[in-house]
């Protein structure tokens, strides 16, 4: 398959480390990426996650663009409900205006965090706010399009994308005639929603974000996977934890009820040797008739995470 392979990061925090060493691998990353030949370099927001330290993808971005030469980069994504429409229009303007041709803006409408944190986003919190989403993201294409001339941009608009996890996204992207991702990571089963994006969307273009670890073996790939596999399962019964090491994971998935590799249960990770995580790799693109992968990989272990980046680089021969 004639796949253009990106990265989807989430900043991870590795137990022992700090959110700052999280953010300065996130550079050393992308930086790596860079040279690899890869296509794009979203970063994720989260808040008030142990696990995950980019609560601010435009804080981080520019620090990024200035530190690579070609990759695209962008937010994977901003989460509007979280913002003013205009305000993310005039930064990621301002952005596109530093970096012409190279920044996205990926748009998600999930709060990104708990009920809790979300409220304590708001500016007003004396109700819950709207699910207006649609609303907003009218208002941001019509200030990026200049279509609001009471409050100009005065930069080039980034290229716009909306991310999704559910049906209602691949909606509004056909109506809109916006490019589409989909968040495999987090719903493997979105390829009818992809399906219904590519029938009714005029000009279709289609990414999916998976995760997957790649190292020299299946055994071993299958070991670093312990990570990651136990902080979403504290995650998912209400617990926010940074990365584990491989060691302590490995012991607390042996106290679980089944095969760890088969964990969480609901998620989908590649893992394996270059050649058992492309073919994964090619089954999802092929499901979701995506013409794009991002590829999210989280490790204990930076350089490994680095290595598993490398590992499907040169399998891809990009």
């Amino acid at each position: 398959m004639n796949l253009r392979l990106s990265v989807l990061d989430q900043s991870p925090i590795p137990e022992g480390s700090s959110a700052g060493d999280a953010l300065r691998n996130t550079i050393d990353l992308a930086q790596c990426a860079d040279r690899l030949g890869y296509h794009r370099y979203w970063l994720a927001e989260h808040h008030g996650t142990a696990a995950l330290a980019c609560a601010s993808p435009e804080a981080l971005i520019g620090p990024v663009a200035m530190a690579t030469r070609k990759l695209r980069v962008g937010s994977g994504g901003i989460m509007l409900p979280h913002y003013s429409a205009l305000k993310v229009a005039e930064t990621f303007s301002m952005l596109a205006g530093l970096y012409p041709g190279r920044i996205d803006l990926g748009l998600g409408r999930a709060a990104g965090t708990s009920p809790r944190i979300a409220l304590a986003l708001q500016r007003d919190r004396r109700s819950h706010m709207p699910d207006d989403f649609r609303e907003q993201l009218d208002e941001l294409i019509a200030y990026l399009s200049n279509q609001r001339s009471v409050v100009p941009i005065h930069f080039e608009s980034p290229e716009l994308w909306l991310l999704g996890s559910s049906e209602q996204s691949a909606i509004w992207a056909a109506e809109l005639g916006l490019p589409y991702a989909f968040a495999d990571f987090i719903n493997p089963g979105g390829a009818p929603y992809a399906r219904y994006y590519a029938e009714h969307s005029q000009k279709p273009r289609t990414a999916v974000a998976v995760a997957a670890i790649c190292a020299g073996t299946d055994a071993e790939a299958l070991r670093l996977s312990a990570s990651v596999r136990m902080m979403l399962l504290m995650l998912l019964r209400g617990r926010s934890i940074p990365v584990p090491d491989v060691e302590k994971a490995q012991t607390f998935l042996r106290g679980e009820s089944m095969a760890f590799e088969l964990l969480p249960v609901g998620r989908r990770l590649i893992s394996g040797s270059p050649s058992t995580v492309r073919r994964g790799i090619e089954t999802v693109a092929s499901e979701y008739g995506a013409e794009e992968v991002l590829i999210v990989t989280i490790t204990h272990d930076h350089e490994a995470r680095k290595k598993s980046y490398e590992l499907i680089a040169a399998e891809f021969a990009l």
